[in-house]
């Protein structure tokens, strides 16, 4: 087998290989917690700060078709006036409460429920979501919601 400083060839390649795993693993574990960070501040408000801080300039964020902000809006000023905003004013106590998270490489799925009581209509809402996140160099790049919208547009 051939060597290298004394180092079996097979020795170094699978010492590369682990590297590399551990290394993924490491960026795994930021991404989730970079998207963590978007959920779980002590606040709406500082959740919407780390979201805006997480976000790339260029991030496009995609509501669910048959949800009542469907669209795909790019950077956190198309977000924050087409969705945020809605939730804010349509809705009291509009929340996502995040039951767990699967993090793989550049994706973050985050899995839990959304609930809220629509104003106009004084009807109250629960349904479950999960949501698609793809990380690229420290920066959210894309989201993506999955939710049952029926439940959302039956409270409205």
């Amino acid at each position: 087998m051939p060597m290298l400083n004394g180092i079996s060839e097979g020795l170094l390649v699978n010492g590369l290989a682990q590297l590399s795993l551990i290394e993924t693993a490491r960026q795994t574990d930021a991404n989730l917690a970079l998207v963590k960070s978007t959920y779980e501040g002590s606040s709406s408000a500082e959740n919407a700060k780390n979201l805006q801080h997480a976000l790339a300039s260029d991030a496009r964020w995609t509501e669910a078709a048959g949800f009542p902000y469907t669209g795909t809006y790019v950077g956190f000023s198309a977000i924050a006036a087409n969705m945020f905003a809605h939730l804010e004013i349509k809705w009291d106590n509009y929340r996502v409460d995040i039951e767990d998270y699967v993090a793989q490489d550049d994706k973050v799925f985050a899995f839990g429920t959304y609930s809220g009581t629509y104003v106009k209509t004084d009807k109250y809402f629960s349904a479950r979501v999960a949501h698609l996140w793809e990380i690229h160099s420290g920066k959210i790049v894309s989201f993506e919601q999955f939710v049952d919208s029926r439940t959302v547009v039956n409270a409205m």
